[in-house]
């Protein structure tokens, strides 16, 4: 009897739910999106890679472009620019990994919702204040359009419905866990 009521139980529910993609995809689509981000803004502007010695130049030399498109923004310091190229493409690689991974996944979805609802206000701003300027989103250059703030707003969206979806799930027991005995 008791082996019944645990199979209905576990029928009743399925362990993939609309909750569980949307993590899912949010998961997938930021993390692989930090991750390029990151890598890009330190290799991408500058492929001339060959010899491997050139390979230290062609970082820094990107650090400092990147440095640049954040200064352009008007909107820090130039010595808080550098420290935002110096560090932000580290801190997209780090958290897009740990997003990929799952590892403590409510920690880095919050980090990636607040990080992805700043980066929404300051390209919103610099949009609304038609500044001709570049995004420095994907390292490459790319002219700041009404089309980077729809697709900062939809990963903001996204990031958002992934961490408030996955403090949902948390509280609930997955259908296919058994129940605890009394």
């Amino acid at each position: 009897m008791e082996l019944r009521a645990e199979t209905d139980i576990m029928m009743q529910s399925s362990p993939l739910n609309l909750r569980r993609v949307i993590i899912w995809i949010g998961r997938l689509v930021l993390g692989g999106a930090f991750v390029y981000a990151g890598f890009s803004k330190l290799l991408m502007p500058n492929t001339h890679l060959w010899p491997m010695f050139v390979l230290k130049f062609s970082i820094s030399m990107n650090i400092s472009i990147f440095a640049q498109q954040v200064e352009s923004y008007k909107m820090i310091s130039p010595e808080a620019s550098q420290v935002v190229a110096h560090t932000l493409p580290f801190v997209e690689i780090a958290l897009g990994l740990l997003l990929l991974i799952g590892w403590r996944l409510r920690i880095w979805a919050t980090a990636i919702t607040a990080i992805m609802v700043g980066f929404l206000a300051v390209v919103t701003r610099a949009y609304l204040l038609h500044m001709d300027i570049n995004c420095g989103c994907f390292g490459t250059p790319e002219k700041l359009t009404g089309m980077t703030v729809v697709r900062d707003g939809a990963f903001t969206v996204l990031a958002l419905l992934m961490t408030v979806f996955a403090f949902i799930e948390v509280r609930k027991p997955h259908p296919w866990s058994a129940p605890e005995k009394a």
